[in-house]
């Protein structure tokens, strides 16, 4: 059906012409990066897999009520150019995805209706007449190596353009362009920040070695980041998403690395003697919490990433490790044994008091939610159960289980609107990277990728 309409609009648009827009948006996106696949998209509608059988009430994950927003077929610029046509499809598919993803809209589409072709008063009272809110239209061309998208916003009760965004760039940045829009979207109209920007690093094991790599939130644009042909784990973003921190063993010592992505380089960070275990970053940015063992037990230290300056934060408290920042930078989650086998426990970092969260065999690593109201962590209740995902209240009076009777699950990690979850699984049988929503519903694997999967982080 949509390849039909596809047919109509090369038989009946004219060459249109694009006013200036308001906002422009140049990627270039020069990188060394090692550029693997961008084949890994997975439409939302293609979540079928099994689900959990718990479901418990994570604000995070609530419905909202949805916006009917009308989603117009993108235009090419130049009307008898089919590389124009195509690049529009391209860009329609992935804000299409996105904007279904997010669950916050019912989108109107009507592929053979004249109202694609302008956005006129005829198309605006079209849609209007459909149920629509608001209007969806863009336009897109390619010269040679560069396009140009221009993507617009229309309020339907009003009939003005309230969004109007131009992007140009090399084709590996179309992708990030469509995401981009579709967050504006998304923000312009709940008011809520979007997720289709993000990113989750993690280590892969698929060349014989475990390197760390890159992919958009829906399993699109897949990097590989080193090659180290080593032991590279748990990567941890800067507060900007600038820069990924992993453990490396590279030159034997399991020291911490920094991967800047702006300037495409890869370097030692911190190289002390024994563990350099990157945990999290502050809100600010300014200071990074981590696990050192510097000859000694594991323990929790707060560094300033610019001075380099160290902080140790436990005393006598046996092996510690796994920290993570609360939103608000004034807590700190972590993992201790000194009650016997690892259990959460929570640092204040004013009052320094410290409080234990759990009583269970196992526990491992925590994650503090963005809305600050839960911890999610892997653990198991009993010796003889597979690794699990759970979430702790910060009293610690609920602990809920997201996954049961699935294979291993591990390393859980927040997305940064708080609505999902990514965490590694064995469930199919190799450890892959899964994603689900908040209160343990709709797992699905991200990604194609061969070997085994470890430490997802995902990207502010």
């Amino acid at each position: 059906m949509r390849q039909k309409a596809i047919q109509c609009l090369r038989t009946v648009l004219g060459d249109m012409f694009i006013r200036r827009p308001k906002t422009r948006i140049v990627f270039s996106f020069l990188s060394p990066l090692i550029l693997l696949s961008s084949s890994f998209i997975l439409h939302p509608s293609s979540f079928l897999y099994a689900q959990a059988d718990v479901y418990i009430g994570v604000t995070a994950s609530k419905e909202f009520k949805k916006t009917a927003v009308a989603l117009a077929e993108f235009l090419p610029a130049r009307a008898v150019n089919p590389k124009d046509l195509e690049l529009a499809e391209a860009f329609r598919g992935i804000i299409r995805a996105d904007l279904l993803y997010s669950r916050y809209f019912d989108l109107k589409e009507e592929p053979f209706s004249p109202a694609n072709l302008s956005t006129g008063a005829d198309a605006i009272k079209f849609w209007k007449t459909a149920g629509a809110a608001y209007l969806v239209s863009a336009k897109a061309s390619q010269r040679e190596s560069v396009w140009t998208f221009n993507a617009r916003l229309h309020d339907l009760g009003t009939g003005k353009i309230i969004l109007e965004k131009f992007y140009q760039g090399e084709p590996r940045a179309l992708r990030r362009a469509a995401h981009l829009f579709s967050d504006d979207v998304i923000l312009r109209i709940t008011g809520r920040k979007g997720l289709a920007h993000s990113k989750l690093a993690f280590s892969n094991n698929s060349t014989g070695f475990k390197e760390i790599y890159i992919v958009d939130y829906d399993g699109g644009n897949l990097l590989q980041l080193t090659d180290d042909r080593s032991i590279n784990l748990l990567p941890r973003w800067s507060q900007d998403a600038t820069k990924i921190y992993y453990t490396t063993y590279r030159y034997g010592n399991p020291d911490m690395f920094e991967i800047d992505r702006k300037a495409g380089k890869i370097r030692p960070f911190t190289t002390y003697q024994g563990l350099n275990i990157p945990g999290g970053f502050s809100p600010d940015g300014l200071t990074m919490v981590m696990t050192l063992s510097r000859g000694d037990d594991p323990n929790i230290y707060i560094l300033n990433v610019v001075t380099k300056k160290l902080k140790k934060m436990l005393t006598a408290f046996g092996v510690s490790s796994s920290p993570t920042y609360s939103p608000d930078g004034a807590q700190i989650a972590f993992i201790s044994d000194r009650a016997g086998n690892p259990q959460v426990f929570v640092l204040d970092l004013e009052t320094k008091k410290i409080r234990k969260l759990t009583r269970m065999n196992w526990c491992d690593s925590p994650n503090w939610s963005p809305s600050g109201e839960w911890i999610v962590f892997a653990g198991r209740a009993a010796s003889k159960e597979k690794l699990n995902i759970f979430l702790t209240d910060l009293t610690g009076s609920q602990i809920r289980r997201l996954t049961d009777k699935a294979g291993n699950n591990e390393d859980p990690s927040w997305s940064p609107d708080g609505r999902f979850i990514a965490f590694t699984s064995t469930r199919r049988g190799r450890r892959e990277l899964f994603v689900m929503d908040a209160d343990g519903s709709a797992p699905h694997p991200l990604t194609d990728l061969k070997g085994k999967t470890y430490t997802p982080n995902w990207s502010p």
